[in-house]
């Protein structure tokens, strides 16, 4: 059994490898000449459609979120938003579209090698209101009071210690300020070798917490109006599973009736 400290560490390293082969991945598809392996895809199944979007940046995107925050967030002109886990900056550029130049966008990621990227990304542009933070969420370098919203694209769940995160979101929160999460949850319980196996813990899915668990850590963190806004169904592809697991371990997942959700909550500091 991994203890926090070890997993956080394998998550840092994972993100921070994805960071630097990014470019490899980005534009593979059925086409291309080497096409995505399984031991990649394994970031990429939950992953959304942000092309639409007003302030997306291809180069930004490097397909590991499982939903659309910025969508059910409510950011207005003018407000401080931070951005949780920010990676290469999609989620940060989006919210920039939304705040406008008057706005001011917090990006913490605790991957060196993902804040020399998003940071990059924001001076190509000239991006002046966007500022990208190497730092853990767990204990956030910023101080209270900061925001008026906090967004997260598929991160919390790769850290074991939600309580902590919550009570962070608490503190940094403007009084009445609000949050918008989108991350992966579970139903059921999953076989011990399914959620011990490293690729499958950095790649999002079995770091993931209970449903009913996930809410009670926002409850305990004294947060009100709490809402599901969305929840899709996760469905792992068999060339995925067969990459990671054994064949009985993945016979045991799919009859063990359990399920693997994306959801996005929203939630208010009184």
């Amino acid at each position: 059994m991994k203890t926090n400290e070890e997993k956080k560490a394998l998550v840092k390293q994972q993100y921070s490898e994805l960071a630097l082969s990014a470019d490899e991945l980005k534009g593979k598809c059925c086409c291309g000449t080497k096409p995505m392996s399984p031991a990649k895809k394994v970031f990429t199944i939950m992953s959304e459609d942000y092309s639409k979007l007003k302030g997306y940046e291809a180069d930004a995107d490097l397909g590991v979120g499982c939903g659309l925050p910025t969508e059910y967030a409510g950011i207005k002109e003018g407000d401080t938003v931070i951005d949780l886990g920010s990676g290469a900056g999609n989620d940060c550029f989006i919210a920039r579209a939304e705040t406008g130049e008057s706005g001011r966008i917090i990006g913490i990621d605790f991957s060196p090698q993902m804040i020399e990227r998003a940071r990059k990304n924001a001076t190509k542009r000239g991006y002046t209101n966007v500022v990208f933070i190497e730092g853990d969420i767990e204990e956030m370098p910023v101080p209270d009071n900061t925001a008026d919203v906090v967004v997260s694209n598929c991160v919390l769940n790769l850290l074991p210690e939600k309580d902590k995160i919550f009570n962070e979101i608490y503190r940094v929160l403007k009084h009445g300020g609000h949050f918008c999460i989108s991350d992966v949850v579970l139903n059921g319980m999953f076989p011990k070798e399914f959620t011990d196996n490293a690729s499958m813990y950095a790649g999002c899915i079995a770091s993931a917490i209970q449903k009913e668990d996930y809410l009670s850590e926002i409850k305990k963190a004294n947060f009100e109006d709490i809402k599901i806004e969305r929840t899709k169904t996760v469905v792992i592809p068999d060339d995925v599973l067969k990459e990671h697991l054994d064949e009985e371990t993945i016979e045991k997942y799919k009859k063990g009736n359990v399920g693997i959700y994306s959801i996005t909550v929203t939630g208010k500091r009184p």
